[in-house]
Order: structure tokens, then sequence, then C-alpha cells
């Protein structure tokens, strides 16, 4: 009898070790918006201006081939297309996070008549969503314009 009992305690045992050793709590870490910012370059999809889509505007036709790439560093390059804007606005800029990371400045604008200063709508691993007020010529009054960049 204490053979039997010795041995459903030993198959007990390696039952409870064989499944928690199953256990699926090895997800790796969620990324850092360091990490998702800077895993690859980021290419122009959409924009709207005060929730009209502008994505066609001709005023911006030269920004919607460039390529925006963040480095961990702090640092990052706007590489244009084949539609080169005038003047040009392929650079290097720095970068850094503000206010809890809800607030992406950069050191160059990436609208026509926009700041650096953006607030972040999305970011994650395919999409980066940024906003900001832009006063946009002829107008005095500042619109909220908002640009979707994707991998």
């Amino acid at each position: 009898m204490q053979k039997q009992q010795l041995l459903l305690a030993i198959s007990v045992l390696i039952s409870t070790a064989f499944i928690s050793g199953c256990d699926k709590n090895d997800d790796p870490p969620a990324k850092t918006k360091t990490e998702l910012l800077v895993q690859a370059g980021w290419k122009f999809q959409s924009a709207t201006a005060s929730g009209t889509d502008i994505s066609s505007n001709p005023a911006i036709a030269c920004i919607k081939d460039d390529v925006v790439t963040f480095t961990s560093a702090g640092g990052g390059t706007i590489t244009e297309g084949a539609i080169v804007c005038s003047p040009t606005t392929a650079n290097s800029f720095t970068w850094v996070f503000q206010d809890s990371e809800t607030k992406l400045v950069m050191s160059s604008g990436l609208f026509p008549a926009g700041s650096g200063t953006f607030n972040i709508v999305t970011l994650n691993e395919t999409t980066l969503t940024l906003s900001q007020d832009v006063t946009i010529p002829p107008s005095p009054v500042a619109v909220p314009v908002v640009a979707t960049y994707v991998h």
C-alpha cells in the first residue's frame, strides 16, 4: 500500500512539474516607445487638416515619398524620395520624448509650415501617427494636422 502511495505521489509531482514547465509565460516584454520608433524607417501614409484628408494636396506631394528614420541615440534622418522638395526636406535631426513619452520633439519639422513638436496619437509596431497645430498660409489660424506614417 505504501508503495502505491509513493508511486502516486511521484506521479503527481512529475505531472505538476511537467504542466508548470509548459506554462506560456515566456512572452517577450512589450517594446518601449523608443524601440518601436527606431525599429525601421517610417514612410508617409496619410494626413488630415481639421479632419479633412489632405493626402493628395500638391503642397505635400514632395514629402509623401520621404523616409524618416530614428536612431536610439536620439538622432535621425529624413531621406527624400523621387519627388524632391524645394527647399529640400532631406536632413539630419535630433529627437526626444517629452511629457511621459506623449510628445515627440524633433529639431526639425516634418510638415511644411509645421514645427518640430508633435503629439503622439499612435505608436506601435507598424504605425506612427503624429498631430500638431499648423498655420497654413495664407490663413493666420492654426489648424490641427494629423499625419500617419507606416513601415
